[in-house]
């Protein structure tokens, strides 16, 4: 069932997304060569409780840290360690979750470390803009499909490819709720777009094939099959009648 929420609502839930664009921007001061993901998830963890959230992650279905980081071919959900150092040209993406007050608030960042390569940067680049062509069909009146069918074209005309096996979601009440919101699909299809709802749009766009594969050994870990590198970008989203009502925000990580 997809829960509709009141403009209330959507300011708490707000005051959420926001505190995790704070902590994406705190973790991202620390995301250098030589730094071991662990360090990464205990500043982020240490500024959620500081700042009065709960960091969701952890502890979800037995997720052990606060943030997913998740470093080149890792496309999402991977688990910080004290012996995975980044290196100089590698992509990491943090995502993270956040209860606050209640409400629940979700963005991922995918960072460069050091100097990258071009062709890294164009993926990042792609996948962002991608974010936001999705982002532009959350308008009331619009179909779910509506968003997959614009982040899908855009990735894929510039060679790149989405991931199928993840997707979005809803989000404010719980970390994951109705609906599904797919980086594919076909305009005009899939449930009406209402105002008070509130998604968790994030492509996860892959630099070779789209297909990925999952750690039998964690059981979370999800990497490119091809090992080439992806990207994930996340913003929490309400839909109104006059458009995307964006809650989180990268502004805290680019004007920093």
């Amino acid at each position: 069932m997809i829960l509709l929420k009141t403009k209330e609502e959507v300011e708490l839930i707000r005051r959420a997304a926001l505190l995790v664009g704070k902590t994406l921007a705190e973790v991202g001061r620390y995301v250098k060569p030589g730094v071991p993901t662990a360090f990464l998830d205990k500043i982020g963890e240490q500024f959620i409780r500081d700042n009065g959230g709960i960091p969701l992650c952890k502890g979800f279905e037995g997720f052990p840290s606060a943030l997913c980081i998740s470093v080149n071919d890792v496309v999402v959900h991977g688990i910080p360690s004290e012996t995975l150092f980044l290196n100089e040209g590698d992509n990491v993406s943090v995502d993270c979750v956040i209860e606050l007050d209640g409400y629940v608030g979700d963005s991922a960042y995918t960072f460069a470390v050091g100097e990258i390569k071009p062709e890294m940067q164009r993926l990042l680049k792609v996948t962002k803009e991608a974010l936001y062509l999705g982002l532009d069909r959350c308008k009331a009146g619009n179909r779910l499909g509506d968003i997959g069918h614009a982040v899908q074209q855009h990735c894929e005309k510039n060679g790149y490819s989405v991931v199928r096996e993840l997707c979005g979601h809803g989000v404010g009440f719980k970390m994951h709720e109705d609906p599904n919101v797919c980086n594919y699909g076909v305009n005009g299809t899939g449930p009406l777009l209402k105002e008070g709802m509130v998604i968790a749009v994030e492509p996860m766009v892959c630099m070779g094939s789209k297909n990925v594969k999952f750690s039998k050994e964690d059981g979370w870990t999800c990497r490119t099959k091809d090992g080439k590198p992806a990207a994930h970008f996340e913003h929490t989203v309400a839909i109104t009648a006059q458009g995307p009502d964006i809650l989180s925000s990268f502004e805290f990580i680019e004007n920093k």
